[in-house]
């Protein structure tokens, strides 16, 4: 039986932290799941990879555990489990699309000063929804806002000198890289993607509805296969049709330290040769070279550090809610 001081339970016991304030439900679950042997040792029969607290919750949730819901819905669906939820946790991925974080993506590109139309290349793309930063408005508080896109708003509340844009952004070409692309026009795989929204954030639902809607009218090029073989020559492929930007947001996390730093070494070469810009928006311990530039501040469990061509620019909400910006 899996001792409670295990790693996986700390695992729980992490999540617990980062869901507090979020989902008072995925709270409750990851605690309840931290301190019961039986559930710890169902999940640890799992592949390392698949034993992520959003993914197992996701899965029980695609079978039926009400969310919001008590602990014990879960325990009993989990040591209770016919074999579907375990095909489902080894079929699926956690790829949540959330596009909220285009609120502070956005100021990161238009730090970037770059004139033209842009080629945006999305690191771990899932469906691809985070593409159009030019098909939504938004409204910065209390520094401004842009209109004009006809599309929904996207809110955030912004302090320091944030960079805004005057005009929609020029996207010439959208395209990404993933491991397992999601089809934005199969219904299947949209409803996996709702389902991984945590329970209690209703807004997010709609906004996730609002990105399926907008990218089935023009949907991304995404390639199948893994980043670091991939994105060379998904660059080269971009840079026929605009200056080249290569963005992701809460995706390295899921690279080994090994990948990690072979992905830094990647994107800082070819940023040093000229062959694209790069926006990173990840957890304050993911890219350590990146965070290192930035100065002392909150780095909580829901705090990301926004990074342009390697330097820390400003921290945001893990879902787009806020960005203290603190560059020059």
């Amino acid at each position: 039986m899996i001792d409670l001081s295990s790693g996986l339970a700390d695992r729980y016991r992490d999540f617990a932290g980062w869901a507090a304030g979020s989902s008072p439900c995925f709270q409750r679950w990851a605690d309840g799941v931290a301190g019961d042997p039986p559930v710890l040792e169902w999940i640890g029969t799992l592949p390392v990879a698949k034993q992520q607290p959003n993914l197992v919750f996701a899965a029980a949730r695609w079978h039926g555990v009400p969310a919001p819901g008590p602990y014990r819905g879960l325990r009993q669906a989990l040591l209770g489990d016919d074999g579907s939820i375990r095909r489902t946790v080894l079929r699926r991925a956690t790829q949540t699309n959330e596009v909220g974080r285009l609120a502070t993506l956005v100021p990161a590109f238009t730090h970037l000063g770059e004139d033209g139309p842009l080629a945006l290349l999305e690191v771990g793309a899932s469906a691809g929804l985070c593409l159009y930063p030019d098909r939504y408005d938004y409204a910065w508080a209390p520094a401004g806002g842009l209109g004009g896109s006809g599309g929904p708003t996207l809110a955030c509340a912004v302090a320091g000198p944030v960079p805004l844009p005057t005009a929609p952004l020029a996207v010439a070409w959208r395209g990404g890289v993933d491991l397992n692309p999601l089809d934005v026009t199969d219904d299947d795989a949209m409803a996996w993607l709702t389902t991984l929204v945590w329970p209690e954030q209703d807004e997010r639902r709609r906004r996730l509805a609002d990105a399926v809607a907008i990218a089935r009218q023009d949907p991304p090029l995404i390639r199948t296969g893994d980043l670091l073989d991939e994105l060379p020559p998904l660059v080269a492929e971009a840079s026929r049709h605009g200056r080249v930007v290569v963005f992701h947001s809460a995706v390295i996390a899921y690279l080994t330290t090994e990948d990690r730093r072979a992905f830094t070494a990647m994107m800082t070469a070819l940023v040093a040769a000229g062959r694209c810009r790069w926006v990173s928006n990840e957890g304050s311990q993911v890219l350590p070279e990146v965070t290192a530039t930035a100065p002392a501040g909150d780095d909580g469990a829901t705090t990301f550090v926004l990074g342009v061509d390697g330097r820390a620019v400003g921290r945001t909400h893990q879902h787009g809610a806020t960005l203290d910006w603190f560059a020059a």
